[in-house]
């Protein structure tokens, strides 16, 4: 087998206040993470355990203040130029039409053909027919699917995805995951998901890791989802199997929530 697409090896990243250097906040500690090639991977904790942390070092976007980050078996240094990141918050620039947005990142590489590339994913997507759109034209699902399609018209070898679908109403929530997964399944690309939902965790995923509640968040579980796939989100979320995961995983994941809880209330 080769090298993992994605490697964070005893990763710790501690944030110094800039006012006053004494002042420190280690948000993730130790932290030793792999996604093999065409591997999909999710990471459940807590709210404020340093999810995002991890997938901004992954991203190249954040350095860590210890530990080794490699792709592919090369150190990552700077940018990951072999990742697309799908961020939680909305990123499209509104005075660019959904084509426009989809053809920038083409555009900056020098794509020649980034006008038929983009759309081509706007048609995977669903959203061939509102190319001319902009942001504010579109409703939030059909945004977050222009946000899909920007992120993979580059065709990275990682897709980092950042809780992309919290702000969605349950059913297009659930058509944007099972979009997720018939393009996952297409082209496979290692996937690093971030999320707070266990369910959507267990139903799109080949491994849920759990991490614990900062300060300080580690990995505490590791699960294998051996659900058979092709998989509907809805639908195997009735199987045993999948109610069998999500007590395993809850009986790890419980007691951390309710430690950042107190932590929230006691900030």
């Amino acid at each position: 087998m080769g090298a993992p697409a994605l490697s964070l090896r005893g990763v710790g990243c501690t944030f110094v206040d800039r006012h006053d250097a004494r002042q420190r906040y280690t948000a993730v500690s130790d932290v030793t993470l792999e996604v093999g090639a065409g591997e999909f991977v999710s990471v459940v904790g807590p709210t404020g355990c340093g999810k995002s942390t991890l997938l901004n070092v992954a991203a190249g976007l954040l350095a860590p203040s210890s530990g080794t980050v490699a792709v592919f078996g090369a150190p990552l240094s700077g940018i990951n130029a072999r990742a697309g990141y799908m961020f939680q918050a909305e990123s499209l620039m509104p005075w660019r039409t959904a084509l426009a947005n989809v053809m920038a990142g083409l555009e900056f590489r020098g794509a020649a053909d980034a006008k038929e590339r983009a759309m081509e994913w706007l048609r995977r997507v669903g959203l061939g027919a509102f190319g001319d759109r902009y942001p504010h034209q579109l409703s939030g699902g059909m945004r977050k699917r222009t946000s899909l399609a920007q992120t993979l018209a580059l065709d990275p070898d990682i897709i980092l995805m950042d809780e992309p679908f919290s702000a969605l109403d349950i059913q297009t929530r659930q058509l944007m995951e099972n979009e997720v997964l018939a393009l996952w399944a297409a082209k496979k690309k290692a996937v690093l998901f971030i999320t707070h939902d266990l369910d959507e965790a267990i139903a799109m995923s080949d491994r849920v890791v759990v991490l614990s509640a900062g300060p300080a968040s580690r990995p505490i579980g590791e699960f294998t989802v051996d659900l058979e796939r092709p998989r509907d989100v809805a639908e195997v979320r009735a199987m045993p199997r999948f109610v069998e995961l999500h007590q395993a995983i809850w009986g790890v994941l419980r007691d951390e929530v309710l430690k950042g809880y107190q932590q929230q209330l006691a900030a």
